[in-house]
């Protein structure tokens, strides 16, 4: 490594030194070329002349003008070009910065460490218990166990959870998409797959979402999961009353201990104009992190005006008045020739927080 330092400044200021070089050869001072271009002027003119191409007194015009201009250039001083005491501090500073950079890295780097190479390291964590690696270490060691067993559903499951929560909402998608193509008849890949899309889009529901929940619910008709968020889509889509009877359906069928009840109430709540009935602590935090994944939809796709009028009504209900206020002013900002919105807006922003 201290040899790789050596020969780099060595180098830098080899090339400071040769660009310098050039650099003065080029602009040392010589013969003025304009002298031989006037000369040639003149040459030409008699040439032009002794041909008959132009009349005499156009040629003594012309070689009046030529020699004029030769006797100027002859009497011009002339530039010379000095390159002073810069050339040094450039030279100087060529040779020190490989060195000052080399006493930042022997300082604050580590030339001791041996080279990680990701198959190495990727070995190591295959080798270590899983709950001591993180989330993208884990999506690691799943990606290579699943291409050693690509005929295994289970394996991309398990990675499709690790992508998820690897932050690679595109990495369980593609790893979801191969465990279904395994086992079709597997709702809960199907749900999954359903899920991943979802976050993957972040914003509507898409399509391809819709497809994945209704597959689940092929299999699996009450799943809670597939019927919320195909509700939700419902809702997206302006078809207000199926989503209402929907959640409605979904509420009735829940267990009062389930504790997605919290998030399907308040979003039936957003839909029907009403405060939801008061939450426990565990619910308050569900619904809260509903409400941000709903904040953080607009911001990516704010053309939305129901998703903001339903935010705005969600931070009124939540007592986030300052949430509120300024979800309120942004959305008024956005729809203020949409009459209807700004209704819907105004009746929002006056929810009652709950209790």
């Amino acid at each position: 490594m201290l040899l790789f330092w050596v020969v780099t400044g060595v180098l830098a200021a080899a090339a400071a030194g040769l660009i310098l070089t050039r650099a003065s050869r080029a602009a040392a001072p010589g013969a003025d070329p304009s002298l031989a271009l006037y000369r040639r002027q003149l040459t030409g003119i008699d040439d032009l002349s002794d041909r008959g191409l132009i009349p005499e007194l156009e040629r003594k015009s012309a070689y009046a003008e030529a020699a004029r201009r030769l006797l100027v250039a002859t009497d011009a001083p002339a530039e010379t070009w000095t390159a002073g005491g810069g050339w040094r501090a450039i030279l100087a500073t060529a040779c020190i910065t490989p060195l000052l950079a080399l006493g930042l890295y022997l300082s604050v780097g580590a030339p001791g460490v041996a080279d990680q190479p990701f198959a190495k390291r990727l070995a190591g964590w295959r080798s270590t218990d899983l709950n001591a690696l993180s989330a993208p270490e884990i999506a690691a060691v799943l990606r290579q166990v699943t291409g050693e067993r690509p005929k295994e559903a289970e394996g991309y499951r398990l990675l499709g959870l690790a992508e998820g929560a690897a932050q690679n909402p595109l990495g369980a998608v593609r790893a979801l998409q191969r465990g279904v193509a395994l086992a079709p008849q597997r709702a809960d890949l199907w749900e999954m797959l359903g899920e991943s899309l979802v976050f993957a889009g972040a914003g509507p529901i898409g399509e391809d979402a819709q497809s994945a929940f209704r597959e689940t619910l092929r299999r699996d008709p009450a799943n809670p999961a597939a019927r919320f968020y195909l509700a939700r889509a419902a809702a997206e889509h302006g078809q207000k009353v199926d989503a209402v009877r929907q959640l409605s359906a979904l509420i009735a069928d829940m267990p009062a201990e389930d504790p997605r009840r919290a998030a399907v109430s308040v979003a039936l709540a957003s839909l029907e104009g009403r405060t939801p009935a008061g939450l426990d602590p565990a619910q308050t935090v569900a619904v809260r992190g509903m409400v941000a994944g709903l904040a953080a939809r607009l911001k990516a796709n704010p053309d939305d005006p129901e998703g903001w009028v339903r935010l705005v009504r969600a931070y009124a209900v939540l007592g986030e008045t300052a949430k509120r206020d300024a979800a309120y002013a942004t959305a008024r900002a956005r729809y203020g020739a949409a009459a209807q919105v700004v209704r819907d807006l105004d009746a929002a922003v006056q929810a009652e927080p709950m209790q």
